[in-house]
């Protein structure tokens, strides 16, 4: 059994998701001075890798801490959809042909995740990364259908303001919207997919924080994958 971290690091100066405040991880004492060591976290709770809560975008939507611990053992798939471009739309039929190409119908019914993989991890950093693919409404609808929960590779589900826009992209979240109001939880910012497999389910563990009308929080994500 192998075990793989998905997650980034907080760290003072990560990127965000634009007009999100700037993370801060600071000392507040030392072992040397105080005797003994302690750090202060300044975050919004959609720092880093996190998990997303329908209270997120809806108003009466559900908090993290209303679903149970279990439903965060996700049973996870990888639909490998790169290459895309940037800003491309995911639809449900490129997830759909990214799955086919690798698992059979009844192994994707017994998932609860799906993982789209679009490459976009490697631009953690740069300007580029805010020109992410994005899932459309369309593929939420599909996922729902599957009865799954959704990751991606890239800073969000939907787009994000960056360097340029495509043609008649999507206003607002609708991605978020559509699995929201079907109570499916959204992670984001997911990382070194690379040695995952795509021909076989592995569990991911992200446990959240439990804080009080929790709409999302940073997890540490952690694939385990059963030696094949």
């Amino acid at each position: 059994m192998q075990t793989y971290d998905l997650s980034y690091p907080l760290e003072t100066g990560m990127p965000v998701y634009p007009g999100s405040p700037e993370p801060s991880v600071t000392t507040r004492t030392t072992v040397s001075e105080e005797g003994y060591a302690t750090t202060d976290l300044d975050l919004a709770s959609h720092t880093g890798t996190h998990v997303d809560a329908p209270a997120h975008m809806l108003e009466d939507g559900r908090t993290l801490r209303t679903y149970g611990l279990d439903t965060f053992r996700f049973d996870a798939v990888i639909a490998d959809c790169r290459p895309l471009e940037p800003r491309e739309p995911v639809t449900a039929g490129t997830l759909e042909r990214s799955l086919d190409a690798e698992l059979d119908d009844e192994t994707v019914r017994s998932a609860d995740l799906l993982i789209c993989r679009t490459g976009w991890a490697a631009r953690w950093g740069t300007e580029s990364a805010f020109d992410h693919p994005f899932l459309t409404a369309a593929a939420g609808e599909w996922l729902l259908e599957q009865d799954l929960h959704c990751g991606i590779d890239a800073m969000n589900v939907d787009p994000t303001p960056g360097t340029f826009e495509r043609d008649a992209e999507p206003d607002g979240y609708p991605f978020h919207h559509v699995m929201f109001e079907g109570d499916r939880l959204l992670l984001e910012n997911l990382r070194g997919l690379e040695p995952l497999p795509v021909d076989r389910p592995f569990t991911v563990h992200a446990y959240p924080l439990s804080y009080e009308r929790a709409d999302g929080s940073p997890v540490r994500a952690v694939a385990v994958v059963d030696e094949h």
